[in-house]
């Protein structure tokens, strides 16, 4: 059968690998055409876009640049007529994916949604595009059935999280040695942590800036600003998204105290003490690897954007982390609580000794308590090709 996947970012590309693996081993015809990263490419099929084309977030940089993404969005639309696929398989990056789904749909294309865009936390209007123009939704998040399926009465697929399965993956192919480390080999720090957490050194600090220009743009500095006390102690290292060129990190690190590694993030988290990460799938990845963090994520009008955080999104938290255990596991200095003071303090927190150190630990085992053992993209790939030949 015929695959069109679109994924527009970094997580996308890594999880969208995954789901093509696992409908390789259910299809064995399995073709694929998509818009995606190097990450999908090395599965095979054919790429139309990289998402590097494609992910531009904030209201400005969207506007500087619609005349691309329009374009990008009708050529793919033209794409997906003329290859005509079984399915188009959409991944989160819900502002493109929507208006995609709207166009096969009206076409009578089959659509289905892997990784549900995140209209729980704001745009839940979206839920009406959703129903009219998805035929299955596959969620990764286990709070997301009681939102789709008893508020909204919309019936979804939970089959788990991929991270939790990339994560494993990477640990077991490391302890094999089949996964190469950036760099540090200090004993562990002897405190309990969650089972695949504990491979970690004294002396790392990971500095996880986001996966767009605009994220590192924002965060980056402050990041680095509010390690500067730890220099002489810890080895502060930025975790390189492969979406991103390294001059354009060398803007920010200069000849600071940090330096940088490219697409190493999970080798980099594997050996970390603790880290500062921008609100995303990163937050999930931090946690799986049992390494301790501060969430950071500047905006502009930080006042009122705090202001909106409270009123305006439908919930709590920022963070994945948050999200599924229900409650503060980990620090959000978000909007008007960013700042580089704040970030030192609650990072000095969670440093061995730190007065939320193993507390953060303790509270990591609900979190993987909640996401359990999964194998998201094989039960994903089982339902779609059970679908696909059922119509």
């Amino acid at each position: 059968m015929k695959y069109y996947l679109i994924a527009g970012e970094a997580s996308g590309d890594l999880h969208a690998s995954h789901l093509m693996r696992a409908l390789q081993r259910e299809d064995a015809e399995a073709e694929f055409r998509f818009f995606g990263g190097d990450m999908m490419s090395a599965v095979g099929g054919t790429m139309v876009r990289h998402y590097r084309e494609l992910a531009y977030m904030g209201f400005v940089p969207v506007l500087m640049h619609l005349p691309a993404i329009l374009g990008n969005m009708r050529m793919c639309k033209q794409d997906i007529d003329s290859w005509k696929p079984d399915v188009v398989l959409l991944v989160d990056y819900p502002g493109f994916n929507l208006s995609i789904a709207k166009h096969v749909h009206s076409r009578g294309g089959r659509v289905f949604y892997y990784i549900s865009p995140k209209i729980w936390a704001w745009k839940e209007y979206r839920i009406k595009a959703i129903r009219r123009d998805v035929d299955d939704l596959f969620s990764i998040l286990p709070f997301e059935v009681d939102f789709f399926e008893r508020k909204h009465n919309y019936p979804i697929h939970y089959v788990g999280n991929p991270t939790a399965q990339e994560v494993r993956e990477f640990l077991a192919a490391k302890g094999s040695g089949d996964a190469a480390a950036v760099g540090y080999a200090t004993p562990a720090d002897g405190e309990s942590a969650p089972a695949g957490g504990d491979v970690r050194s004294r002396r790392v600090i990971a500095l996880l800036a986001g996966s767009r220009t605009q994220e590192i743009k924002d965060n980056l500095p402050a990041m680095i600003e509010a390690t500067r006390h730890l220099a002489g102690d810890y080895d502060v290292v930025v975790a390189g998204a492969p979406s991103i060129d390294e001059d354009y990190y060398g803007r920010f690190i200069g000849d600071n105290h940090v330096r940088l590694v490219m697409n190493q993030t999970y080798q980099l988290l594997s050996e970390a003490t603790a880290a500062l990460v921008t609100s995303g799938t990163a937050t999930l990845e931090t946690c799986m690897f049992g390494v301790p963090q501060v969430v950071c994520y500047k905006t502009p009008l930080k006042h009122i954007i705090g202001f909106l955080k409270r009123r305006v999104l439908s919930v709590r938290w920022v963070s994945l982390v948050n999200l599924i255990a229900g409650r503060e596991v980990v620090t959000e200095l978000v909007a008007d609580t960013f700042s580089v003071g704040n970030i030192r303090r609650c990072l000095d927190d969670i440093l061995p000794g730190g007065s939320r150190r193993q507390q953060m630990l303790d509270d990591y085992r609900q979190v993987h308590a909640a996401i359990g053992d999964s194998r998201a993209a094989d039960r994903a790939a089982e339902i779609i090709v059970q679908k696909l030949k059922s119509f």
